[in-house]
């Protein structure tokens, strides 16, 4: 794990999932200002992490419908950002996630991880487990969307931002 943050101690981490091959352009919007963007798998491309690495640096695990041996995606990472642990991971290896089994399955402060395309934010105590819900195309009656990991003083909190549909 490696450290990464900004000197005041506050940073902003863009978190997406489920693009399947899609960067919406409000994106840019959503994550302006952050450090680093975080991609919890079905990618759907490598151009999905070139138009992403415009704004800010990228980490990517692959998904259920990503290839597993594409060398620009990892089956899962932990990163220390601000002091705070992140982990990131599609959730399939689960079968069917849940902020439960995930905390649970991974001891790490942030857990981040997308599968379901279903937008949550979970606190247990001290922990946090996020799902920025799908980015790419609408599926399953769902508005697509992101979150913006934000972390100050030690201490993590998420939103979800809406996508234009």
């Amino acid at each position: 794990m490696t450290g990464r943050g900004a000197a005041d101690g506050a940073c902003a981490i863009g978190l997406i999932a489920d693009t399947h091959g899609l960067v919406r352009p409000d994106v840019f919007e959503a994550f302006e200002g952050v450090s680093a963007i975080f991609h919890a798998g079905d990618v759907g491309g490598r151009e999905v992490l070139h138009v992403l690495a415009q704004i800010a640096p990228v980490q990517a695990v692959y998904g259920n419908t990503d290839l597993a041996d594409d060398p620009g995606l990892c089956r899962q990472f932990t990163e220390v950002v601000c002091g705070v642990a992140v982990h990131v991971s599609h959730g399939h290896e689960l079968g069917s996630p849940t902020p439960a089994a995930l905390l649970a399955r991974y001891d790490a402060d942030v857990i981040v991880y997308g599968h379901t395309h279903r937008p949550l934010i979970v606190r247990a105590g001290a922990r946090l487990v996020v799902n920025p819900g799908a980015a790419g195309p609408r599926r399953f009656d769902l508005r697509p969307s992101v979150a913006r990991l934000t972390i100050r003083n030690g201490v993590a909190d998420a939103e979800i931002v809406e996508l234009r549909a």
